[in-house]
């Protein structure tokens, strides 16, 4: 068993492996399956998949007993059963399966999601390996993607805004959904965790943050994370999937989740090359965090030294990519449809706002 080069404090979870000892295809695609209840068909789920052509798939099962995973797996040998001895967030069970992937790509999606439009897997790492451009001319291709997210929709097949952009609003940021068609359409995070993610990137930017409890703030911390750090999670038109219920709601309650996200993701400063998160910064956090002075200054202290430790990965804050995501004239990263402080906001950061400037 790998683990995941992390670059958070976390145990390594307790688990067992059942199957996926034979590989299907040969694409470098693989899917990871993460389990919202047993109300679904598992075995049509298994067929459906098989059927796109995948490398292996993975599906993480709680710590609930299941009494079909044997049968499954003699059915299924593509399929890898990770039998959990303990209940993770959806964050740590994608990390979990990374590490035991070998595949350079894989497609996290969710048992209550259909595929409807793919292509096949063959097809779908062809287009992620390689550009528009590169197809047409014929050159090799290289990945540039942490993360390429699809095009979700609902029950009655009408596109959802599950495309994120952050926005300014009196100095604080807030998340915007919107729904695409356009193809590399910029997302701030993949919605639901669902998307296809680069292996080696994932590994290098360290997955996702197990200590956040909330799937809002593990997919707002790797969306800032990665963003912040130079990678690049965008949109594909090739791949369309529908939810077989009602779409999952996000919650956004500020809680410890949200305290920890904010000091390593919104609160650092860019300057010189590199992050710092200014002591002057403590007083803003001190007066909007809700807990006491002592717990307030461990909290902001932890939150210092992990963005010294990081401060050389980062290549804006969290208030440059904003105003460059509005601008796309002054950055790589294209814009999402107009947003503003008028508009309506999902998620809004407004249990702690911004200070300007400040002094390490």
């Amino acid at each position: 068993m790998s683990t995941i080069p992390s670059i958070f404090d976390s145990a390594v979870p307790s688990y067992t492996a059942v199957g996926g000892a034979e590989r299907a295809a040969t694409t470098g695609l693989a899917a990871v399956v993460l389990n919202r209840g047993s109300r679904y068909p598992r075995r049509t789920l298994f067929q459906e998949l098989e059927k796109i052509g995948f490398d292996f798939i993975v599906s993480l099962e709680g710590p609930q007993e299941r009494y079909d995973v044997e049968e499954l797996s003699l059915s299924f040998p593509s399929v890898r059963f990770i039998l959990l001895k303990e209940a993770l967030t959806p964050g740590e069970q994608i990390n979990l399966a990374a590490a035991e992937l070998s595949c350079p790509l894989f497609f996290v999606l969710w048992n209550d999601l259909r595929v409807l439009h793919s292509g096949g897997a063959a097809r779908m790492a062809a287009r992620i390996f390689r550009t528009p451009e590169e197809i047409r001319s014929g050159l090799p291709g290289t990945n540039r993607r942490l993360c390429t997210a699809p095009l979700i929709q609902n029950a009655r097949f009408e596109a959802l805004p599950t495309f994120i952009a952050p926005a300014l609003y009196r100095r604080t940021v807030r998340t915007v959904p919107f729904a695409v068609e356009r193809e590399g359409t910029a997302s701030l995070y993949p919605f639901d965790g669902v998307g296809i993610y680069d292996r080696d990137r994932f590994f290098r930017i360290g997955g996702f943050d197990g200590s956040l409890k909330s799937l809002h703030w593990q997919l707002m911390d790797f969306g800032f994370r990665a963003w912040l750090w130079g990678e690049e999670i965008r949109s594909t038109a090739l791949i369309r999937l529908s939810y077989n219920g009602d779409s999952p709601s996000e919650d956004s309650t500020a809680e410890e989740s949200y305290r920890r996200f904010y000091l390593r993701s919104l609160a650092p400063v860019f300057r010189g090359g590199e992050a710092h998160l200014p002591l002057l910064r403590f007083w803003d956090y001190l007066f909007r965090a809700g807990v006491d002075p002592f717990s307030a200054l461990k909290e902001f202290a932890e939150g210092r030294r992990w963005v010294y430790a990081h401060r050389s990965r980062f290549q804006r804050d969290a208030r440059m990519l904003t105003r460059l995501w509005e601008d796309p004239r002054e950055t790589s990263v294209p814009s999402a449809p107009a947003v503003s402080g008028d508009g309506p906001a999902e998620a809004a950061l407004t249990s702690l706002s911004e200070t300007e400037g400040g002094s390490a």
